[in-house]
């Protein structure tokens, strides 16, 4: 699978690099929705998503940009479609990735899917166990990453004036890089009890690595999200010595009051926020929140203490990340 990732990235390479490249920011700044894994970035996602005024990328195309460059509305259909096999084979060899993550040819996807092409992509590690390339990686430059996913943007982009709405906690991680590639746009972090956020991931990482493995380590998988952590979080707090702003949120806010967040999310993106009551209750309608089963996790299930966890990640999770 890796292999096959590896050479699908340098297809894709190839083919984005045949395309006339824009060197130059996206015609409007997108809103970017990074955080802690499992801290509300999906559903804030794909709430914002709905919003006609947006419009979010599929796996398609994130996959294959350059198969959308000038496609009929017809055309993209049946590419979306034809992703639908893939989709349909992961539920079949792992049933509960439905449960933890939601996915489908028609929801939108995360920004690492498109960022393969130059080897440098976080969400690996979280499908498979890649200790040593997650420590490569870690000494990485990723600005020419985000250049080349600007370049897929902008091949993707319909001209329909519609704004850009991105996501991925992988984002944490290079926000230098992502503030050059992106200037001007709204990044959104979502903030969430450390202890849920790590054991909530080691548990989404446990469920993505038993499609490709039958010897899945619960404690392995616990150390390696508090390693990733602590290095995503720690690399956060550098970044807000810059003058880019971001905006906070707190998990707990966007449960209890969706609405709420809502208004600041668009008033921060220079926005009409609109009716964000309907906005969310339409969602909600169309998406019940345990419609494919719970998740249940314990810190212990993954050799976590919660105290220690606290203390170690405490001088990374204080107030403003």
């Amino acid at each position: 699978m890796v292999r096959g990732t590896a050479v699908a990235g340098l297809r894709a390479r190839l083919a984005m690099n045949g395309l006339p490249r824009v060197d130059g920011p996206l015609d409007r700044p997108p809103i970017i929705i990074t955080g802690g894994w499992r801290t509300g970035t999906t559903f804030l996602y794909r709430l914002l998503a709905t919003d006609p005024r947006l419009r979010a990328p599929l796996s398609a195309e994130l996959a294959r940009p350059w198969k959308f460059a000038g496609a009929s509305a017809r055309r993209r259909d049946e590419l979306i479609e034809a992703a639908s096999a893939g989709n349909d084979l992961l539920n079949l060899l792992n049933p509960a990735l439905a449960t933890v993550h939601d996915h489908g040819p028609r929801l939108p996807e995360e920004c690492v899917v498109a960022m393969n092409s130059g080897f440098r992509n976080w969400g690996l590690g979280s499908t498979v166990r890649l200790d040593g390339y997650s420590r490569w990686l870690a000494d990485q430059d990723f600005t020419g990453t985000y250049l080349d996913y600007r370049h897929a943007l902008s091949t993707l982009d319909g001209g329909d004036g519609r704004r850009w709405v991105l996501k991925a906690p992988a984002h944490t991680a290079e926000l230098p890089a992502l503030a050059a590639a992106f200037p001007g746009a709204t990044v959104i972090v979502l903030h969430r009890d450390i202890v849920r956020t790590v054991t909530s991931g080691a548990s989404l990482f446990a469920v993505f690595r038993s499609t490709y493995s039958d010897d899945v380590d619960p404690a392995d998988v616990g150390r390696f999200l508090t390693d990733q952590t602590e290095l995503w979080f720690r690399r956060a707090r550098a970044f807000r010595a810059s003058s880019v702003e971001l905006v906070d949120i707190a998990y707990d806010d966007l449960v209890r009051d969706t609405p709420a967040v809502l208004r600041r999310v668009y008033g921060a993106a220079g926005l009409d926020s609109g009716d964000p009551v309907a906005l969310t209750d339409r969602y909600h309608a169309a998406h019940p929140r345990t419609a494919k089963g719970a998740h249940h996790y314990t810190a212990d299930a993954f050799g976590l203490d919660e105290a220690e966890l606290r203390a170690r990640l405490a001088p990374w999770t204080r107030p403003g990340f």
